[in-house]
């Protein structure tokens, strides 16, 4: 390091005498220590004040360009160093030489260039402003055809400049946009899907640009879907870790080009589409990669009724179903999670709950009972529920079967995950709304359910707030005795007070909880409590409620409190 002390000190003289010779020794020593202890290296670089100078040795002419322009790209790895590159002004010599005609010259160009944007809004703002981004682009395009390996690693190394330039930045990604480096991109692609590197590159910036919405129709229509499946045919079998990746990122950009609702019809196409069958034909592979991004992919064409129909009629639950059963035992919960939520997307049209549970989709769905993962477990609940849905018999034997009412009750009680403890109360008092069945009743009272029914009536949302008041007012019509002790010991009349006095309770709010104020009645303790409880003083005051079902029932509550007191 005390050498490095003597070149920083020799180049402050031979970078004023432009000695080629001697600075091409100094800036070999800096690179070695580079290599060495880049970070040490930098920050004694940042000290000299040497900064400022190499924006002159920055020449187009120069013999020592490419080596300081290498120089730059090594310090700028560092974060610290990103905004002294800037405020050295170092930029707008580096965008100048991008019009070099010297290779070398333009791959270390590149680099730093690309070093001092990763993750510095001041390194991509002032290259915004040098305008780097059209030559880098221009370059893009008059390169695109060449395939020689030095060629392909400088096309890499601009692509990854365009991505550190315009990464999670929307204003710069649609500049990239404007100035065409969509179908530049999808051209590179399809030109060198051998090169790994190259590749890899480019589908990341294709998924930065697909962040933006509109964006994944033009990606669409610029041809980006051929190249994708090309990728993945290629590189299915393979088991070398760099096509793995690929297939990988081919694969999620595929599924995330889904997401946006145009660029997903258009490639349905009407469920005929070559895309959406070559879709259709990862989902029995072997490759669990190539099963989930296939299962996502059903998922998201499965956001409209039309297309949901149409994939249901023409077998597309049997085979997610094949899916789930190949990942039962020790399965990959990724793959597991994935096809669950495109059952339960399927199960959304009415026409299509009879269809799937015919199917056999429920017994298929509850192998995965016993799953402790608590993603699998929030769609395997919301799978059944969509199921249930106005689905008299296919709730009562749902709710008759003791093994997953047990284990959505302890699922109720999964505070770690609130996404799991609401789901499984919605799918209890779904089961006691759809099939409005003594038994399921029964099964759920034996099973220790109603607390938490009681309990879901307070809930923040208002929807599961009246999905409990229904099922417990079903509970109370249909089954009293057997539940009276449990929604006693619950408090339930209590909560029934304080949500009828609450002004902000919703109106279907206050008027099913004066249904069920009423249903309470044939239940002697329960009474006591209503008389216990001045209900008569709220009731009457909603007789005046603005919302005209709201007042009806207060005037009929009223004289059913008055009659029993």
């Amino acid at each position: 390091m005390d050498n490095l002390s003597d070149t920083l000190k020799k180049l402050k003289i031979t970078a004023v005498d432009r000695t080629d010779d001697s600075l091409e020794g100094c800036l070999d020593c800096l690179l070695q220590a580079l290599a060495q202890n880049n970070m040490e290296t930098s920050e004694k670089i940042q000290g000299s004040g040497i900064l400022q100078l190499f924006a002159s040795l920055l020449v187009p002419q120069s013999s020592c360009t490419a080596k300081v322009a290498n120089i730059i790209a090594e310090i700028a790895k560092n974060e610290f160093m990103r905004i002294p590159c800037v405020d050295a002004g170092l930029i707008s010599p580096l965008v100048q030489l991008l019009n070099s005609k010297d290779q070398e010259v333009l791959l270390q160009t590149g680099r730093a260039l690309g070093n001092i944007c990763y993750d510095s809004h001041e390194g991509r703002s002032a290259v915004d402003q040098a305008g780097g981004a059209q030559i880098v682009i221009d370059h893009l395009r008059s390169l695109c055809s060449k395939t020689d390996p030095a060629n392909e690693k400088l096309l890499t190394v601009f692509c990854g400049m365009l991505m550190n330039y315009s990464n999670e930045n929307d204003s710069l990604q649609a500049q990239l946009i404007n100035m065409g480096v969509i179908p530049t991109l999808v051209k590179l692609l399809g030109i060198h899907c051998q090169n790994a590197a190259l590749t890899e590159m480019c589908l990341v910036a294709f998924g930065n640009l697909a962040e933006l919405d509109a964006i994944k129709l033009q990606l669409v229509e610029a041809g980006l879907v051929e190249c994708l499946l090309e990728i993945v045919q290629q590189k299915v079998d393979s088991d070398k870790e760099e096509d793995i990746a690929e297939l990988k990122t081919a694969s999620d950009l595929m599924v995330l080009l889904l997401l946006g609702d145009e660029s997903m019809q258009k490639l349905f196409e009407g469920g005929k589409g070559n895309v959406f069958q070559r879709v259709l034909s990862w989902i029995p592979s072997n490759n669990h990669q190539l099963q989930l991004a296939g299962a996502l992919a059903i998922a998201n064409f499965a956001r409209n009724d039309g297309n949901c129909i149409h994939m249901v009629d023409n077998g597309i639950v049997e085979k997610l179903m094949d899916l789930l059963d190949r990942h039962v035992e020790d399965g990959n919960v990724t793959v597991q999670h994935a096809a669950l939520s495109a059952l339960r997307n399927l199960a959304i049209p009415v026409i299509n709950k009879a269809k799937m549970l015919s199917a056999g989709v429920t017994e298929a769905v509850l192998k995965f009972l016993k799953s402790e993962m608590p993603p699998v477990q929030f769609k395997l609940l919301g799978t059944l529920r969509m199921l249930i849905d106005a689905q008299a018999e296919a709730a009562e034997q749902l709710g008759k079967n003791v093994k997953l009412v047990e284990r959505l009750v302890e699922w109720c009680e999964a505070k770690d995950h609130a996404g799991v403890m609401g789901e499984s109360n919605r799918l209890l008092s779904a089961l006691i709304r759809h099939s409005k069945s003594k038994d399921v009743i029964k099964t759920i009272v034996q099973s220790g359910g109603i607390k938490h029914l009681v309990t879901m009536a307070t809930s923040e949302h208002v929807i599961m707030q009246n999905e409990a008041l229904v099922a417990l007012a079903l509970i109370a019509a249909l089954e009293l005795g057997t539940a009276e002790k449990d929604l006693e010991s619950a408090k339930l009349v209590q909560i029934l007070h304080t949500l009828l006095a609450d002004e902000r309770s919703a109106p279907e709010i206050k008027y099913n909880s004066m249904v069920l104020i009423c249903a309470l009645m044939g239940s002697e303790s329960l009474h006591k409590e209503v008389q216990d409880l001045a209900f008569l003083d709220i009731v009457s005051k909603l007789r005046s409620h603005e919302n005209k079902s709201v007042a009806q029932q207060a005037s009929l509550t009223e004289q059913r409190l008055a009659v029993e007191s």
